[in-house]
Protein backbone atom coordinates (compact mmCIF):
# COMPACT_ATOMS: atom_id res chain seq x y z
CA UNK A 1 0.00 0.00 0.00
CA UNK A 2 1.44 3.31 -0.77
CA UNK A 3 0.21 7.31 -0.04
CA UNK A 4 1.26 10.72 -0.46
CA UNK A 5 2.57 11.97 3.31
CA UNK A 6 2.23 15.86 3.27
CA UNK A 7 4.31 16.50 6.63
CA UNK A 8 3.52 20.56 7.17
CA UNK A 9 4.58 23.12 9.21
CA UNK A 10 1.38 23.89 10.44
CA UNK A 11 -0.95 21.33 9.25
CA UNK A 12 -0.43 17.53 7.40
CA UNK A 13 -2.43 15.63 5.10
CA UNK A 14 -2.01 11.90 4.18
CA UNK A 15 -3.39 10.68 0.98
CA UNK A 16 -3.73 7.40 -1.27
CA UNK A 17 -4.23 7.41 -4.70
CA UNK A 18 -5.21 3.25 -5.80
CA UNK A 19 -5.42 2.20 -8.41
CA UNK A 20 -8.64 2.89 -10.97
CA UNK A 21 -9.99 5.40 -8.56
CA UNK A 22 -9.23 9.24 -7.56
CA UNK A 23 -6.75 10.35 -5.17
CA UNK A 24 -8.13 11.06 -1.53
CA UNK A 25 -6.89 12.61 1.51
CA UNK A 26 -7.72 10.42 4.38
CA UNK A 27 -9.31 11.50 7.62
CA UNK A 28 -7.03 11.93 10.11
CA UNK A 29 -8.94 13.87 12.93
CA UNK A 30 -12.55 14.28 13.76
CA UNK A 31 -13.28 13.21 9.81
CA UNK A 32 -11.43 15.74 8.65
CA UNK A 33 -8.25 15.93 6.03
CA UNK A 34 -5.71 18.09 7.96
CA UNK A 35 -4.89 17.56 11.05
CA UNK A 36 -2.23 20.54 13.12
CA UNK A 37 1.19 19.56 13.53
CA UNK A 38 0.98 19.61 17.09
CA UNK A 39 1.43 17.46 19.98
CA UNK A 40 1.16 18.30 23.46
CA UNK A 41 2.24 16.09 26.18
CA UNK A 42 -0.17 16.12 29.41
CA UNK A 43 1.61 16.03 32.87
CA UNK A 44 -1.94 15.14 34.44
CA UNK A 45 -2.97 11.89 32.60
CA UNK A 46 0.47 11.26 31.58
CA UNK A 47 -1.63 10.86 27.23
CA UNK A 48 -0.21 12.54 24.70
CA UNK A 49 -2.42 14.02 22.34
CA UNK A 50 -2.34 15.46 18.72
CA UNK A 51 -3.74 18.02 16.14
CA UNK A 52 -6.96 19.90 17.32
CA UNK A 53 -6.85 17.80 20.75
CA UNK A 54 -3.58 18.97 21.61
CA UNK A 55 -4.43 22.87 20.92
CA UNK A 56 -7.79 22.02 23.19
CA UNK A 57 -5.34 20.38 26.12
CA UNK A 58 -3.21 23.09 25.91
CA UNK A 59 -5.73 26.22 25.72
CA UNK A 60 -7.99 24.87 28.25
CA UNK A 61 -5.18 24.97 30.97
CA UNK A 62 -4.24 21.41 31.26
CA UNK A 63 -0.61 21.09 32.77
CA UNK A 64 1.70 19.84 30.23
CA UNK A 65 4.00 20.33 26.99
CA UNK A 66 2.65 21.97 23.95
CA UNK A 67 4.64 21.76 20.56
CA UNK A 68 3.95 22.90 17.20
CA UNK A 69 5.58 24.06 14.29
CA UNK A 70 7.42 20.31 14.78
CA UNK A 71 9.06 20.85 11.10
CA UNK A 72 11.31 24.01 11.35
CA UNK A 73 13.76 22.36 13.08
CA UNK A 74 14.61 20.13 10.69
CA UNK A 75 18.36 21.28 9.45
CA UNK A 76 18.90 23.14 12.40
CA UNK A 77 20.67 22.82 15.60
CA UNK A 78 17.56 22.12 17.88
CA UNK A 79 16.95 18.80 16.39
CA UNK A 80 20.03 17.85 18.28
CA UNK A 81 18.18 18.95 21.39
CA UNK A 82 16.42 17.07 24.09
CA UNK A 83 13.23 18.02 25.82
CA UNK A 84 12.37 17.03 28.70
CA UNK A 85 8.75 15.19 29.27
CA UNK A 86 7.50 14.25 32.22
CA UNK A 87 10.64 12.53 33.53
CA UNK A 88 11.94 11.59 30.52
CA UNK A 89 14.28 12.96 28.27
CA UNK A 90 13.25 12.65 24.59
CA UNK A 91 15.16 13.98 21.47
CA UNK A 92 13.44 16.55 19.25
CA UNK A 93 13.68 14.04 16.21
CA UNK A 94 12.08 11.18 17.74
CA UNK A 95 9.08 13.92 18.48
CA UNK A 96 9.09 14.24 14.80
CA UNK A 97 9.11 10.88 14.30
CA UNK A 98 6.29 10.48 16.79
CA UNK A 99 3.59 12.65 15.22
CA UNK A 100 4.57 10.77 11.77
CA UNK A 101 3.83 7.30 13.20
CA UNK A 102 0.54 8.46 14.55
CA UNK A 103 -1.06 9.92 11.06
CA UNK A 104 0.42 6.38 10.14
CA UNK A 105 -1.64 4.51 12.36
CA UNK A 106 -5.02 6.74 11.75
CA UNK A 107 -4.15 6.57 7.69
CA UNK A 108 -4.10 2.84 8.36
CA UNK A 109 -7.24 2.55 10.98
CA UNK A 110 -9.66 4.03 7.90
CA UNK A 111 -7.93 2.00 5.29
CA UNK A 112 -8.00 -1.48 7.11
CA UNK A 113 -4.59 -1.98 5.73
CA UNK A 114 -0.74 -1.22 6.44
CA UNK A 115 1.23 1.43 4.70
CA UNK A 116 4.71 0.72 3.35
CA UNK A 117 5.25 2.94 0.69
CA UNK A 118 5.49 6.70 0.81
CA UNK A 119 5.87 9.99 -1.44
CA UNK A 120 6.95 12.58 1.53
CA UNK A 121 6.68 16.30 0.33
CA UNK A 122 9.68 18.38 1.01
CA UNK A 123 9.77 22.04 0.27
CA UNK A 124 12.47 23.12 -2.31
CA UNK A 125 14.87 24.33 0.51
CA UNK A 126 14.57 23.27 4.20
CA UNK A 127 17.45 26.05 4.89
CA UNK A 128 17.83 28.84 2.81
CA UNK A 129 21.62 28.90 0.81
CA UNK A 130 22.92 25.85 3.07
CA UNK A 131 22.93 22.71 0.77
CA UNK A 132 24.78 20.66 3.31
CA UNK A 133 22.10 21.34 5.72
CA UNK A 134 19.17 20.95 3.67
CA UNK A 135 20.71 17.37 2.57
CA UNK A 136 20.63 16.77 6.58
CA UNK A 137 16.80 18.11 7.24
CA UNK A 138 15.29 15.59 4.48
CA UNK A 139 17.78 12.74 5.65
CA UNK A 140 16.21 13.64 9.49
CA UNK A 141 12.46 13.57 8.08
CA UNK A 142 13.78 10.50 6.36
CA UNK A 143 14.66 8.70 9.30
CA UNK A 144 11.89 9.91 11.35
CA UNK A 145 9.62 8.29 8.62
CA UNK A 146 11.53 4.94 8.20
CA UNK A 147 11.37 4.57 11.79
CA UNK A 148 7.39 4.23 11.62
CA UNK A 149 7.64 1.70 9.00
CA UNK A 150 7.85 2.59 5.89
CA UNK A 151 10.12 0.44 4.00
CA UNK A 152 9.80 2.51 0.66
CA UNK A 153 10.17 6.05 0.81
CA UNK A 154 10.68 8.52 -1.95
CA UNK A 155 10.59 12.63 -1.95
CA UNK A 156 9.14 15.08 -4.17
CA UNK A 157 9.26 18.97 -4.18
CA UNK A 158 5.78 20.13 -2.33
CA UNK A 159 5.05 22.68 -5.57
CA UNK A 160 5.63 19.67 -8.10
CA UNK A 161 3.23 17.98 -5.70
CA UNK A 162 0.28 20.79 -6.17
CA UNK A 163 1.02 20.81 -9.39
CA UNK A 164 0.36 17.36 -9.98
CA UNK A 165 -3.29 18.02 -8.05
CA UNK A 166 -3.97 20.87 -10.45
CA UNK A 167 -3.02 18.77 -13.78
CA UNK A 168 -5.55 16.20 -13.35
CA UNK A 169 -8.15 18.69 -13.59
CA UNK A 170 -6.82 20.79 -17.21
CA UNK A 171 -8.16 20.28 -20.90
CA UNK A 172 -4.86 21.52 -22.30
CA UNK A 173 -1.37 22.49 -21.74
CA UNK A 174 -0.79 25.74 -20.02
CA UNK A 175 3.01 27.43 -18.82
CA UNK A 176 3.15 27.42 -15.02
CA UNK A 177 4.04 28.47 -12.23
CA UNK A 178 3.16 27.51 -9.06
CA UNK A 179 3.35 29.29 -5.59
CA UNK A 180 3.55 27.22 -2.45
CA UNK A 181 3.60 29.26 0.49
CA UNK A 182 3.18 26.96 3.61
CA UNK A 183 3.60 27.36 7.33
CA UNK A 184 7.57 27.47 7.32
CA UNK A 185 8.93 27.94 3.50
CA UNK A 186 7.83 29.52 0.62
CA UNK A 187 8.38 27.67 -2.87
CA UNK A 188 7.73 28.03 -6.52
CA UNK A 189 7.99 26.08 -9.26
CA UNK A 190 7.83 26.84 -13.28
CA UNK A 191 6.59 23.61 -15.02
CA UNK A 192 4.67 22.60 -17.59
CA UNK A 193 1.31 21.36 -17.19
CA UNK A 194 -0.72 19.10 -19.35
CA UNK A 195 -3.56 16.06 -18.84
CA UNK A 196 -1.68 14.07 -21.15
CA UNK A 197 1.87 14.19 -19.27
CA UNK A 198 -0.03 13.09 -15.82
CA UNK A 199 0.64 9.62 -15.94
CA UNK A 200 4.27 9.88 -17.35
CA UNK A 201 6.82 8.16 -14.93
CA UNK A 202 9.63 10.77 -15.23
CA UNK A 203 8.72 14.68 -15.59
CA UNK A 204 11.64 16.37 -14.77
CA UNK A 205 11.67 17.65 -18.21
CA UNK A 206 8.53 19.57 -17.42
CA UNK A 207 9.96 21.50 -14.28
CA UNK A 208 11.74 24.71 -15.99
CA UNK A 209 13.05 26.31 -12.91
CA UNK A 210 12.30 25.60 -8.71
CA UNK A 211 13.19 27.96 -6.46
CA UNK A 212 12.29 28.34 -2.49
CA UNK A 213 13.17 30.49 0.22
CA UNK A 214 12.79 30.01 3.99
CA UNK A 215 9.91 32.21 4.87
CA UNK A 216 6.48 31.06 5.75
CA UNK A 217 3.08 31.36 8.09
CA UNK A 218 5.17 30.84 11.17
CA UNK A 219 7.17 33.64 10.39
CA UNK A 220 4.65 36.57 9.65
CA UNK A 221 2.84 35.20 12.98
CA UNK A 222 6.13 35.99 14.48
CA UNK A 223 6.72 39.58 12.78
CA UNK A 224 3.36 40.65 13.58
CA UNK A 225 3.82 39.33 17.20
CA UNK A 226 7.07 41.30 17.28
CA UNK A 227 5.05 44.62 15.59
CA UNK A 228 2.22 45.00 17.53
CA UNK A 229 2.38 42.33 20.67
CA UNK A 230 6.03 41.75 22.22
CA UNK A 231 6.30 45.88 22.67
CA UNK A 232 3.44 45.43 24.74
CA UNK A 233 5.78 43.01 26.91
CA UNK A 234 9.33 45.01 26.66
CA UNK A 235 10.25 44.98 23.00
CA UNK A 236 11.95 47.82 21.82
CA UNK A 237 11.84 49.54 25.07
CA UNK A 238 15.14 50.63 27.29
CA UNK A 239 16.80 50.78 29.73
CA UNK A 240 16.35 52.93 32.60
CA UNK A 241 19.62 54.96 31.79
CA UNK A 242 18.57 54.52 28.58
CA UNK A 243 21.51 53.58 27.15
CA UNK A 244 20.62 50.64 25.60
CA UNK A 245 17.31 48.46 24.27
CA UNK A 246 16.03 45.68 26.59
CA UNK A 247 17.76 42.26 25.02
CA UNK A 248 15.68 40.78 22.09
CA UNK A 249 16.55 37.52 21.81
CA UNK A 250 13.61 36.21 24.33
CA UNK A 251 11.15 38.16 22.59
CA UNK A 252 12.12 36.12 19.36
CA UNK A 253 12.27 33.22 21.06
CA UNK A 254 8.84 33.82 22.28
CA UNK A 255 7.35 34.92 19.19
CA UNK A 256 8.86 32.10 17.51
CA UNK A 257 6.39 28.81 17.16
CA UNK A 258 9.30 26.51 17.74
CA UNK A 259 11.20 28.52 19.82
CA UNK A 260 8.78 28.86 22.47
CA UNK A 261 9.74 25.85 24.70
CA UNK A 262 13.37 27.39 25.24
CA UNK A 263 12.39 29.90 27.64
CA UNK A 264 10.48 27.41 29.82
CA UNK A 265 13.24 26.95 32.13
CA UNK A 266 14.79 28.58 35.71
CA UNK A 267 17.53 29.88 33.97
CA UNK A 268 15.10 31.92 31.24
CA UNK A 269 12.86 33.33 34.61
CA UNK A 270 16.42 33.95 36.04
CA UNK A 271 17.21 36.33 32.95
CA UNK A 272 13.82 37.92 32.60
CA UNK A 273 14.10 38.93 36.67
CA UNK A 274 17.51 40.47 36.18
CA UNK A 275 16.27 42.46 32.93
CA UNK A 276 13.52 43.62 34.68
CA UNK A 277 15.69 45.12 37.43
CA UNK A 278 17.06 47.31 34.16
CA UNK A 279 14.37 48.32 32.36
CA UNK A 280 13.01 51.77 31.90
CA UNK A 281 9.11 50.40 31.97
CA UNK A 282 9.46 47.28 34.45
CA UNK A 283 5.51 47.00 34.33
CA UNK A 284 6.31 45.45 30.75
CA UNK A 285 8.76 42.92 31.31
CA UNK A 286 6.65 41.82 34.29
CA UNK A 287 4.20 40.79 31.65
CA UNK A 288 6.83 38.79 29.75
CA UNK A 289 7.85 36.95 32.90
CA UNK A 290 4.16 36.10 33.42
CA UNK A 291 3.53 34.65 30.47
CA UNK A 292 6.82 32.30 30.78
CA UNK A 293 5.68 31.18 34.27
CA UNK A 294 2.52 30.22 33.33
CA UNK A 295 4.07 28.98 30.09
CA UNK A 296 1.38 30.80 28.08
CA UNK A 297 3.65 31.59 25.02
CA UNK A 298 1.81 29.41 22.53
CA UNK A 299 -1.57 31.03 23.76
CA UNK A 300 -0.17 34.05 22.67
CA UNK A 301 1.49 32.86 19.29
CA UNK A 302 -2.30 31.46 18.91
CA UNK A 303 -3.78 35.00 19.14
CA UNK A 304 -1.36 36.40 17.26
CA UNK A 305 -2.34 33.97 14.22
CA UNK A 306 -6.01 34.24 14.57
CA UNK A 307 -5.70 38.11 14.02
CA UNK A 308 -3.15 37.39 10.94
CA UNK A 309 -6.34 34.82 9.59
CA UNK A 310 -8.89 37.47 10.15
CA UNK A 311 -7.18 40.47 8.41
CA UNK A 312 -7.66 37.75 5.17
CA UNK A 313 -11.46 38.93 5.28
CA UNK A 314 -11.21 42.16 7.39
CA UNK A 315 -9.34 45.34 7.45
CA UNK A 316 -9.15 45.40 10.96
CA UNK A 317 -8.71 42.63 14.05
CA UNK A 318 -7.57 42.51 17.50
CA UNK A 319 -5.15 40.25 18.75
CA UNK A 320 -7.01 39.30 22.29
CA UNK A 321 -4.92 37.32 24.88
CA UNK A 322 -6.31 36.47 28.15
CA UNK A 323 -3.79 35.07 30.22
CA UNK A 324 -3.24 33.92 33.83
CA UNK A 325 -2.57 37.25 34.94
CA UNK A 326 -1.94 39.35 31.25
CA UNK A 327 -4.47 40.08 29.06
CA UNK A 328 -4.24 41.84 25.98
CA UNK A 329 -6.53 43.54 23.60
CA UNK A 330 -4.31 45.23 20.46
CA UNK A 331 -6.32 46.13 17.31
CA UNK A 332 -4.53 45.58 14.35
CA UNK A 333 -4.72 46.66 10.54
CA UNK A 334 -4.19 45.21 7.17
CA UNK A 335 -1.66 47.79 6.70
CA UNK A 336 0.46 46.95 9.96
CA UNK A 337 0.64 43.36 8.82
CA UNK A 338 1.56 44.91 5.58
CA UNK A 339 4.01 46.83 6.90
CA UNK A 340 5.49 44.16 9.34
CA UNK A 341 5.55 41.62 6.63
CA UNK A 342 7.15 44.13 3.14
CA UNK A 343 10.77 42.84 3.82
CA UNK A 344 9.17 39.05 3.52
CA UNK A 345 6.94 39.97 0.57
CA UNK A 346 9.71 41.65 -1.13
CA UNK A 347 11.89 38.67 -0.38
CA UNK A 348 9.29 36.19 -1.84
CA UNK A 349 9.13 38.22 -5.15
CA UNK A 350 13.14 38.47 -5.81
CA UNK A 351 13.31 34.87 -5.31
CA UNK A 352 10.03 34.26 -8.32
CA UNK A 353 11.75 36.69 -10.36
CA UNK A 354 15.35 34.72 -10.17
CA UNK A 355 13.63 31.59 -10.56
CA UNK A 356 12.51 32.71 -13.76
CA UNK A 357 15.23 34.06 -14.63
CA UNK A 358 16.83 30.47 -14.28
CA UNK A 359 14.01 29.17 -16.74
CA UNK A 360 14.53 32.24 -18.93
CA UNK A 361 11.49 33.94 -18.78
CA UNK A 362 10.01 36.64 -17.59
CA UNK A 363 6.55 37.11 -16.07
CA UNK A 364 4.68 37.56 -18.99
CA UNK A 365 5.69 34.31 -20.65
CA UNK A 366 3.60 32.36 -17.13
CA UNK A 367 -0.27 31.85 -18.19
CA UNK A 368 -1.07 30.37 -14.95
CA UNK A 369 -0.19 30.96 -11.02
CA UNK A 370 -0.90 27.64 -9.62
CA UNK A 371 -1.65 29.38 -5.60
CA UNK A 372 -1.13 26.56 -2.64
CA UNK A 373 -0.46 27.01 0.93
CA UNK A 374 -2.74 29.27 3.55
CA UNK A 375 -0.07 31.69 3.30
CA UNK A 376 -1.15 32.51 -0.23
CA UNK A 377 -4.53 34.44 1.11
CA UNK A 378 -2.59 37.13 3.00
CA UNK A 379 -3.91 40.83 0.85
CA UNK A 380 -0.55 41.79 0.53
CA UNK A 381 1.11 38.65 -1.15
CA UNK A 382 -1.75 38.54 -3.44
CA UNK A 383 -1.84 42.03 -4.27
CA UNK A 384 2.11 41.63 -5.00
CA UNK A 385 2.05 38.74 -6.87
CA UNK A 386 -0.70 40.76 -8.70
CA UNK A 387 1.96 43.27 -9.73
CA UNK A 388 4.41 40.95 -10.97
CA UNK A 389 1.66 38.89 -13.43
CA UNK A 390 -1.15 41.49 -14.24
CA UNK A 391 -2.23 38.72 -17.03
CA UNK A 392 -1.79 35.49 -16.20
CA UNK A 393 -4.40 33.24 -14.63
CA UNK A 394 -4.87 32.82 -11.21
CA UNK A 395 -5.51 29.61 -9.68
CA UNK A 396 -6.28 28.98 -5.92
CA UNK A 397 -6.18 25.16 -5.14
CA UNK A 398 -6.91 23.77 -1.84
CA UNK A 399 -4.42 25.16 0.32
CA UNK A 400 -4.35 22.56 2.59
CA UNK A 401 -4.98 19.34 0.35
CA UNK A 402 -3.39 19.77 -3.21
CA UNK A 403 0.07 19.28 -1.92
CA UNK A 404 -1.45 15.73 -0.07
CA UNK A 405 -3.36 15.21 -3.34
CA UNK A 406 -0.22 15.16 -5.33
CA UNK A 407 2.21 13.46 -3.41
CA UNK A 408 -0.42 10.49 -3.51
CA UNK A 409 -0.75 11.01 -7.76
CA UNK A 410 2.87 10.34 -7.60
CA UNK A 411 2.99 6.95 -4.96
CA UNK A 412 0.41 5.93 -7.20
CA UNK A 413 2.82 6.95 -10.14
CA UNK A 414 6.25 5.55 -8.69
CA UNK A 415 4.95 2.14 -6.58
CA UNK A 416 1.64 1.25 -8.07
Amino acid sequence: MHCGLDFGTSNSTLGTALPGRPARLLPLEDGRPTIPSAIFFSFEDSETYYGRRAQREYTAGTDGRFMRALKSILGTALIEENIRIRKDVIPFAEIVGMFVGELKRRAEADLADGLDHVVAGRPVHFVDDDPVADRRAQQQLEAAIRGQGFRHIEFQFEPIAAALDYESRINGEELGLVIDLGGGTSDFSVVRVSPERVAAADRQGDILAAGGIHIGGTDFDRLLSMARAMPELGYRTLTADGKRPLPSGPYYDLASWHRINRLYNAQSLLEQRQTRREAAHPERVDRMISVIEHREGHRLAGAVEDAKIALTDTEAAEIRFAGEEVRLDLPVTRSQLANALEASIERIARTVEATLRDAGLTPRHIETLILTGGSTRIPAIMARLRMLFPEAKFVETDPFGSVGLGLAIDARRKFG
